[in-house]
This record gives C-alpha cells, structure tokens and sequence, in this order.
C-alpha cells in the first residue's frame, strides 16, 4: 500500500488507499493509564502540552503518559499519511500547521483520519473566535484546534520614526505608501519589508494585506476568489510599495537579509503576525530591545478592516485509536481552558482563541520589556473582532506556486494587478483540474 500512496500522490485514489488499508475502529480506553503517542513540529508546543497534562488528569479519569514525535512542518502530513496507509503507527494527538492542514481537505482524508471536535467543543463555541475554526473545517466538521489568533500589526522602530518626524500610526496605507515613498527617495529606508524568494513567503507578504482588505485566495467553498476589487487594490498597494522603495524586498521575513535590514536601521517597520515578536523581531535583533514598538495597521481606503491574520497550527485527535477519547480530552483541555489561553499567551507568545479571554485584566497587564514595557494585548484586544476569515482549499499547494510568481511579475512593474491576478487564476484552474 506504500507504493499505492506515492502513487496516488495527491489524487482521489489516495483517500481510497486510507480506506481501505487504515486500521479498524477500536473502542478507545474510558479511563486509567493511557499512552498518548504526540507528534508535533515544534518544541514550544512540546512543552506546553507536557504542562497541560496535570490539568487534563484533573478533569477526567486518565492518567497521561506522551510520547512525543517532533516531524518537520512539512513533512508532518506526508507522515501521517504514510503511516495511515500502512495501517501502523499514527499518532493520537498531531498538530499541523496551516499550510499542511490544507493537504487533509483533499477527498475524505480529514474525515477519514481525524475526530470531528464540533461537539467537544460545543460547550463553548459561542465565546470562539469563528474566524479561526475556518481554516481547519471541511464541510462543516472541525478536525482542528488553532493554536492562534494570529492577528497583524505594525512592528516599528520607535526612535528612528520619531527622528524623521514620521508617526507611528498613519491613517491609511495609502498614505504610508506616500510617506514610504518620500522617505526612500530623501533617506534610502524603507517602512515596511515584503518576502520574494521562496513561494510561501511570497504569497503571504501578500494575502496577510489581501485578508486585512476583505479578500481571499479562496471563497468558502474553496474556488479561487483573486479577481476581485479587493485583491487589486491590495496587490496595487504591495506593487506600488515596492516599486518606490517604501517597502523593501527580502528573501524571507527570517533570515539573513531581512536580520541585516534590521540590524543596519534599512528596514524600519514589518506588518506581520503577532507571533513575529518572538520568531522575527527579538531573535534578529535582540540588541535593539527597547527601541522597538507595536501599532494597529493603517486601514486601506477602499475598505476592509483592521488587521488581517498570518499562520496558525491546529491540534486534532486521531480516529479509531484506544487513545482517541483521551486525545481529544488533551486537545480541548489544553487549548479551550481559559487558564491554558493565558498560559499560552504568556509561555508562547499566541492570542487566545476564545474571545471573552481577551477581556483578561491578567493579559492586559502583562508588559514587554524588549518593546519598551508596551502592552501589546491591549492592542490586540482592540482589533480582535476584525479578525477576517481565512479559507483553505486542498489545492492550496497549487495556488502559491502559480501566485507567487505572478505576484513577482506585478512587483516588477511587468504587468498590471488585475492581468497578475487573472494569469493566476488561470494557471490555477488549469493545474487544479489535471
């Protein structure tokens, strides 16, 4: 059956190798010991879920024993996937970052694999932030939890904006464009920095301002929506961002050539997630601890909201195993106690995915010394409710291949936003199709 899924690949027959050869149903354990195999990409999550074990015995009959995988983030579903089709060996508990996630919406993979957590998580789904059970539903049933509300903001350098006289918080992105635009021209520096060498950096350079403008690369029944008013307005703005300077261009929004943007005071600000604090921003530059703060986005003239919302990984249980009730007692616990949101937040840096979490006087209080004492959670409890929505498709993998090159083309200057988002679309709807 191995040789039946590198085959199969990712087509339709691949959810007919999962049900045929995946493991039978087994009445999962009601209580007692219970070994918990855990496979994750992250050593963050290791540790906060290693954590989250007392609580979860706490509240039920199990008593945990993980074992923890650490699998690359791309290579996590290809695992799972493997292992599935080989009838051994799958985890109880995985998380799976959101790019991966969107490989288990081909055919019945998800279903197949994963526990539906729509009525786990019953009890308190008014007081979730929807937006962020999007990403990992198909069809109505959630087989996630997302780890983040990972919403966008304005990371800026403090000082050398007030020396140029240049505010903080400019009204529009139009208008930080033009300011963008005199500053690189007068001073050679640039506001804002966007990602163009690897495809999936690239493309969400982007789609966190496409999102923040009320647009998509996806509608909610997973067909390409680019040809839009709000896709063009938002790549016009990234296109014309780069073309004058006002945003500089780097190979990725990690590594060195952003670090040295940083480092040398080119690069004076980022829109990203609020996870960049501490994936970004502190470990490029530790030494301008102090100098750094953290701002709501300018609003696009045309529309669109507040922020827009960039990653996320989703944490899910595994169908058919004798760990399966005790998993999804572990997923739940650790991720929808409001105690475990703070925590999270705290340890790790990710918002709360409830909203009443949000209105924490804990949270709101707690000060970051790297961005000069700031509270960044009330700047972030200001916006939560623009989080937009944002749709996956099982070829999304498709999607960033033929947009990001396009998007390369309109920063260029050799085509338009609107025949950069039309060649695309089609290039989709071609590849898609075979």
């Amino acid at each position: 059956m191995l040789r039946l899924l590198a085959a199969a690949g990712g087509s339709a027959a691949l959810a007919t190798a999962l049900a045929a050869c995946a493991p039978s149903s087994r009445p999962p354990l009601a209580s007692g010991d219970v070994d918990v195999s855990f496979w994750t990409h992250d050593d963050g999550y290791v540790a906060f879920f290693s954590d989250a074990v007392a609580l979860a015995e706490a509240d039920s009959p199990f008593r945990y024993r993980l074992d923890i995988t650490k699998v690359g983030a791309a290579d996590i579903v290809t695992k799972l996937i493997a292992q599935a089709v080989a009838g051994t060996g799958t985890p109880d508990v995985v998380g799976l970052e959101i790019g991966a996630f969107s490989r288990m919406l081909r055919g019945d993979i998800a279903p197949e694999l994963l526990v539906d957590l729509t009525d786990a998580v019953a009890p308190v789904a008014d007081d979730l932030v929807t937006a962020r059970l999007t990403p990992f539903q198909k069809d109505g049933a959630l087989y996630a939890l997302d780890s983040d509300t990972p919403l966008t903001v304005y990371y800026h350098r403090e000082d050398e904006l007030a020396r140029l006289g240049i505010p903080a918080e400019l009204g529009t992105w139009e208008e930080f464009g033009r300011t963008g635009a005199a500053l690189a021209d007068r001073e050679g520096l640039a506001l804002g920095a966007v990602a163009t060498s690897d495809p999936g950096g690239t493309v969400q350079s982007w789609h966190i301002h496409l999102l923040q403008r009320g647009g998509d690369l996806f509608d909610a029944d997973g067909q390409p929506s680019l040809e839009t008013p709000e896709a063009e307005d938002a790549l016009a703005f990234v296109a014309q961002g780069v073309q004058s300077g006002a945003l500089a261009t780097v190979a990725d929004m990690y590594g060195p050539s952003m670090q040295s943007g940083l480092k040398s005071g080119k690069i004076l600000g980022v829109n990203m997630p609020s996870w960049y604090a501490s994936y970004g921003i502190k470990p490029n530059v530790p030494e301008q601890e102090g100098m750094w703060r953290v701002a709501a986005l300018p609003r696009f003239e045309g529309g669109g909201g507040r922020t827009g919302v960039g990653g996320g990984t989703g944490f899910g249980a595994l169908r058919g195993k004798a760990a399966t009730d005790a998993g999804v007692h572990l997923v739940t616990t650790a991720y929808l106690e409001p105690s475990q949101q703070i925590a999270r937040y705290k340890a790790l840096g990710y918002l709360p995915t409830r909203r009443s979490v949000f209105e924490s006087a804990e949270l709101a209080a707690v000060e970051d010394d790297y961005f000069g004492g700031q509270r960044l959670f009330e700047i972030y409890r200001d916006i939560v409710d623009d989080v937009p929505e944002h749709h996956q498709s099982e070829n999304s993998a498709i999607m960033t291949t033929v947009l990001s090159g396009q998007l390369l083309r309109a920063y260029r200057g050799d085509v338009s936003p609107a025949e950069a988002l039309a060649t695309a679309t089609a290039d989709y709807r071609g590849q898609a199709r075979g």
